[in-house]
């Protein structure tokens, strides 16, 4: 399969979604960050100086979702009808997971808005709690599931890459 973001010369090109049929289209994207125990302490109880971290990251990552064709450059403009992200503390690894989930109506999907979303929401967390641990690692950003285009649905699953 070719690029499709190159023409035959090399060079980057924008794809010409026009002549593509509008359809629903869903993403959802994950990734974890691993802290101390203290700093874990701090998020999960709500005790951090920096104040709501969760709520923060959460509309970080709204805004970024929303922006992505900002960051990436050849990403269409999307006008997202729907974008969530949740926080899943998973104490026995001292991480948090973000979930992000985007849907549309257009003629392209939203799978890098899904990753921007997760991506911003965890760089977020980093951010507000780097005074706590800088040590944190960002890990496993990855797409989760889409849903809707002509590629069909797409469901991610551990041993692919095996």
């Amino acid at each position: 399969m070719a690029f499709t973001h190159i023409d035959a010369n090399g060079n980057a090109v924008m794809v010409d979604v026009s002549a593509k049929q509008s359809s629903v289209r869903t993403a959802s994207a994950s990734g974890r960050i691993r802290m101390s125990a203290e700093c874990f302490s701090a998020v999960q109880s709500g005790t951090s100086q920096k104040g709501n971290v969760l709520g923060v990251a959460q509309v970080a990552g709204i805004m970024a979702a929303k922006h992505t064709a900002d960051l990436i450059p050849l990403c269409h403009r999307l006008n997202l009808t729907k974008c969530e992200i949740a926080f899943t503390f998973l104490e026995e690894e001292r991480s948090i997971q973000a979930v992000c989930t985007v849907r549309c109506a257009g003629p392209t999907g939203v799978e890098m808005e899904a990753l921007t979303g997760a991506s911003t929401a965890l760089l977020t967390i980093y951010d507000m709690c780097k005074a706590i641990d800088k040590r944190m690692v960002i890990s496993d950003i990855h797409l989760l599931k889409k849903q809707g285009g002509k590629s069909g649905d797409f469901r991610f699953a551990d041993n692919s890459h095996a």
